[in-house]
């Protein structure tokens, strides 16, 4: 029986991703820079956006993050004046994140690095949303192997 070839980097699925990852954090981080923030904490900030004040596990299921990560993240992001961190009044144990009006102020901000980030790829939105959905696909699908 023949052994498999082994197909070089650039043939692979996961090296194609993980290119594609890297350039386009790597222009995230080019404008959110002005921002003084990094992408993952343009994504907390995002989520916010969206669902107002949210315990940090709420966070990490929505990025798929454990709280050990988070957890510097979200205290950089209150350095930052952007974030509050407050004890739950319902479980103590629970930490809720809320955006403070400056964190809320970078709001304006998210549309046109949205707008920036689609142009960069050159492709036609419909392709990009088709992209998105295939590729939310293959990690759920990855995912469900382990």
């Amino acid at each position: 029986m023949a052994s498999p070839t082994l197909l070089p980097p650039e043939q692979q699925i996961c090296f194609a991703l993980y290119n594609a990852s890297r350039s386009i954090t790597a222009r995230y981080r080019e404008l959110l820079a002005p921002l003084g923030i990094t992408y993952t904490q343009y994504l907390v900030l995002m989520i916010l956006w969206e669902d107002g004040t949210v315990s940090v596990s709420h966070i990490g299921d929505r990025l798929q993050l454990e709280s050990g990560t988070l957890s510097p993240l979200l205290r950089r992001l209150a350095s930052l004046g952007l974030v509050t961190r407050e004890r739950s009044g319902d479980d103590e144990r629970v930490i809720e994140i809320g955006l403070t009006a400056k964190g809320d102020d970078m709001r304006g901000e998210a549309p046109h690095i949205a707008e920036q980030i689609c142009a960069s790829t050159g492709l036609p939105m419909d392709d990009l949303v088709a992209l998105q959905g295939q590729i939310a696909e293959l990690a759920a699908h990855v995912r469900s192997l382990s």
